[in-house]
């Protein structure tokens, strides 16, 4: 297959890439390395610096021509969407749509787009399934959304078919825990630095987090299964914060201290996802436990860390 990534660069992307490349596929990334990093971009990889939004965008479709895109580029910060609607907006809708008339010009089979749990709002029932209302409680969640609905008209008006995967809350290696990190990055990030980590609220708040190689996976199986669908990918599992400090405290061996501090307004207090979905359509599995993925993730950022201390 030839198919291009956008984002591919990024925390997430670049995990896609690599397993696309070890699976014999032609690569080509896009990204502006606003958060991406160049380094994390596999070497046989083609790779072109622009943006979503630029016009360069379509010469690289005609050159390249992709069968098939993986978009993964976005505004994610759903600070900076509430900030600054306008800009969220730019990006990830009228970016995506300069991305999907790229794809039409070209002819590109099929979209597998990065959707988000965002778009859920709070969750009425749990776990949450593809059927559950969606009240998006930030700009963010509006753009993640309001790209599902482009998606269809570009395949009922031109044949692009699309699987949007709504994400849970994804961790793992190459998540920069000072850029677009998750609460597990920004742990990582702390403990190692022997800095105590900060809970908002009792800790008894939980997550479904799945690891970024189960996401690359399903990222994969979504390029030859799901036409048409929306599916939620996760593990299917709440975890507490308090259970990720226990875990943490296991891996590592040390008695890494919590400072409980007050719920931070409008934080949704319990979320889980429903993969059933998932599960049928793709064939697809998540593989690696929370306890897995945490020890994978504190060895190589502790390797990281020990590196930066050395070259100092």
């Amino acid at each position: 297959m030839n198919v291009l990534v956008t984002g591919g660069a990024g925390f997430i992307g670049s995990h896609i890439v690599d397993r696309l490349i070890a699976e014999g596929h032609r690569v080509v990334v896009v990204d502006n390395i606003s958060t991406g990093k160049e380094e994390q971009i596999h070497p046989d990889a083609v790779f072109y610096r622009t943006d979503l939004t630029r016009p360069e965008l379509r010469e690289v479709f005609e050159k390249e021509k992709p069968e098939f895109v993986i978009h993964q580029a976005a505004q994610i910060h759903v600070n900076t969407s509430v900030e600054d609607p306008a800009f969220d907006a730019s990006v990830n809708i009228l970016g995506t749509i300069n991305l999907l008339e790229a794809c039409r010009n070209v002819g590109v089979r099929k979209v597998v787009y990065a959707s988000s749990a965002a778009v859920y709002g709070n969750p009425e029932t749990l776990p949450l399934d593809e059927r559950h209302p969606v009240r998006p409680l930030s700009g963010y969640g509006v753009s993640k959304y309001t790209v599902e609905h482009y998606l269809n008209v570009y395949r009922h008006l031109y044949g692009i078919s699309f699987t949007a995967l709504r994400y849970a809350n994804v961790y793992g290696i190459r998540q920069d825990p000072r850029g677009e990190g998750g609460v597990i990055s920004i742990f990582v990030d702390r403990v190692l630095r022997g800095l105590p980590m900060t809970i908002h609220g009792d800790g008894e708040q939980t997550r479904d987090y799945i690891y970024v190689e189960d996401v690359a996976r399903a990222n994969l199986a979504a390029l030859e299964a799901g036409d048409g669908e929306i599916l939620n990918i996760g593990t299917g599992r709440q975890s507490s914060l308090n259970e990720v400090l226990r875990l943490f405290r296991e891996i590592t061996g040390q008695d890494v201290e919590a400072v409980y501090g007050p719920e931070r307004p409008g934080d949704i207090r319990h979320s889980v996802f429903d993969i059933s979905k998932a599960r049928r359509v793709l064939g697809w599995e998540p593989k690696v436990s929370l306890e897995e993925g945490l020890r994978k993730t504190v060895e190589y950022y502790r390797e990281q860390y020990r590196t930066m201390d050395t070259d100092r």
